[in-house]
């Protein structure tokens, strides 16, 4: 029931599959050069930012140093154009996708970075680090009006013919409802 209506990707191949998948997408480019408030409004933004500067198979740069991770800052800031653009009626869902090694990229602080300015999207708080240093496979933020839910899956249990581990991360800008599209099952 989703209908995707424009994408950011430079890379040829991913671009020729959503060209054969999905005809009527827009494709933008580099997703340094989409603004938020200059695109068509989305109900729900998806995102992978580049995982080598956290997967435990790289060099483990992180978000902030890394030449790749950091790109996920582009995406925050092209939904937040977005929400000011349109009085923070859009997007009203977020969902973010990576390898597990951002629960323990530089310590775990690089998780906690993902968590901490997905919620500044809705509001200014600050997010601490797990008690015990290690963050849980599951978990849930929680605030007025706005949800933050992650969780970890593997793609083997979702049809996908391979054991691939992701974290799944769900935001709901506008009530308490990421924990319920993350953790309970329609079937």
């Amino acid at each position: 029931g989703i209908t995707p209506i424009w994408a950011a990707e430079v890379e040829p191949y991913p671009i020729a599959v959503t060209r054969s998948r999905f005809p009527h997408m827009v494709h933008l480019g580099s997703v340094t050069e989409v603004h938020g408030d200059k695109v068509q409004p989305v109900d729900v933004i998806t995102f992978g930012s580049p995982c080598q500067d956290l997967s435990v198979a790289g060099k483990r740069a992180g978000i902030h140093d890394g030449q790749r991770s950091n790109l996920f800052f582009e995406a925050i800031r092209i939904i937040r154009e977005m929400r000011e653009a349109t009085d923070g009626v859009y997007p009203a869902f977020a969902v973010w996708e990576n390898v597990p090694g951002a629960f323990s990229s530089n310590k775990g602080e690089d998780f906690r970075c993902v968590l901490e300015e997905i919620v500044g999207i809705s509001a200014e708080i600050s997010v601490p680090r797990p008690a015990g240093g290690r963050w849980s496979q599951s978990g849930e933020i929680v605030g007025d009006g706005y949800s933050v839910a992650w969780r970890q899956l593997d793609a083997q249990y979702l049809g996908v013919p391979q054991r691939r581990k992701r974290i799944y991360l769900v935001a709901d800008f506008a009530g308490e409802r990421a924990g319920e599209i993350l953790f309970e099952r329609e079937s």
